[in-house]
């Protein structure tokens, strides 16, 4: 029977695990190849005994189930490897179609405690990570769209976060990191329509090694329940978006966890106050800033995000 994403490739970053696992399952299950990458080589455990690296282990779960995957040990936040990763799926299916970055760490800390490695260790993984693997995808699209003379099959299927929406205490550099994944996001998105390209960001809400500190008081539900913070419960969406069904989504920041999926409004100016001349003065400032603030106290963060539920 056909799938939706038969004849297509793509590339799952961070992929040895929890929510990278889940979607690139769910991408070879739709029928894409798979590169499924991990930072991490075969290694040993506590006995001597030989140990998969966890990309390995994925690329022989898609096997067994009948799919197609290979395995990329490499790190995305370091340009030259991210480029590699790009032409190891050119090589090994023909070409590229689908990109999910998803890869990423967590150095909690609240801002006035934060080292200096703390904050370049999670942008360089998230934030340049997605940029290192978007440039070299985006260059071999418009290169392919350059070669048919026409739009190719082109997605990107970026990760941002509720952190960065709702404005994390204990998350300065994760959520500024998540921030910038969603500029890059639309910047994306206009440059590469053109070429038949999407790029869209998801904001998940999944239960995985890196998230148990901050599930861990909501367990999951027993009796056979299914999970509402399960990285399954993310994984289709990434496999819609992939999809050429999705080819009218494009530029979009979605909110996605327990059997719901949320759109994001893009922002809106709420005032406009102009300078009686040609600058404001303070008092000026003053008088018009101050009242309208003194009736608005909330800030940008939209903290009544991570409120947001399954409808029953």
């Amino acid at each position: 029977m056909p799938q939706p994403l038969d004849g297509l490739s793509a590339i799952v970053t961070g992929a040895g695990r929890g929510l990278g696992r889940a979607e690139a399952l769910e991408l070879a299950r739709l029928g894409a190849g798979v590169v499924v990458n991990d930072y991490g080589r075969p290694g040993r455990d506590g006995s001597g005994r030989s140990s998969a690296a966890p990309a390995d282990e994925v690329v022989a779960e898609i096997r067994a189930a009948g799919g197609t995957a290979v395995a990329h040990h490499g790190d995305i936040g370091d340009h030259a490897t991210a480029g590699e990763l790009i032409g190891l799926a050119v090589a090994e299916f023909g070409k590229l179609d689908i990109l999910v970055n998803n890869a990423g760490i967590l150095r909690d800390r609240m801002v006035f405690s934060m080292s200096e490695s703390e904050w370049d260790e999670v942008i360089r993984i998230h934030l340049k990570g997605h940029f290192n693997t978007t440039r070299f995808a985006a260059a071999h699209w418009r290169e392919r769209s350059k070669a048919t003379g026409g739009p190719v099959h082109g997605r990107i299927v970026n990760t941002s976060s509720e952190s960065f929406l709702s404005g994390s205490p204990g998350q300065p550099n994760y959520a500024a990191a998540k921030g910038g994944i969603v500029g890059l996001t639309t910047s994306s998105a206009t440059a590469l329509a053109r070429y038949g390209v999407t790029a869209n960001a998801i904001c998940p809400r999944a239960r995985t090694r890196m998230t148990e500190d901050v599930f861990a008081g909501f367990p999951p539900p027993g009796d056979g329940a299914p999970d509402p913070l399960a990285p399954e419960q993310v994984a289709p969406l990434v496999g819609y978006l992939a999809s050429p069904a999705a080819s009218g989504v494009n530029g979009q920041l979605l909110v996605v966890h327990g059997g719901m999926v949320a759109v994001v409004e893009r922002p809106k100016v709420a005032a406009v106050f102009s300078a009686a001349k040609d600058r404001f003065a303070h008092e000026e400032l003053d008088g018009a800033l101050g009242p309208y603030f003194a009736e608005r106290p909330e800030g940008f963060a939209a903290p009544e995000i991570l409120a947001l539920r399954r409808a029953d």
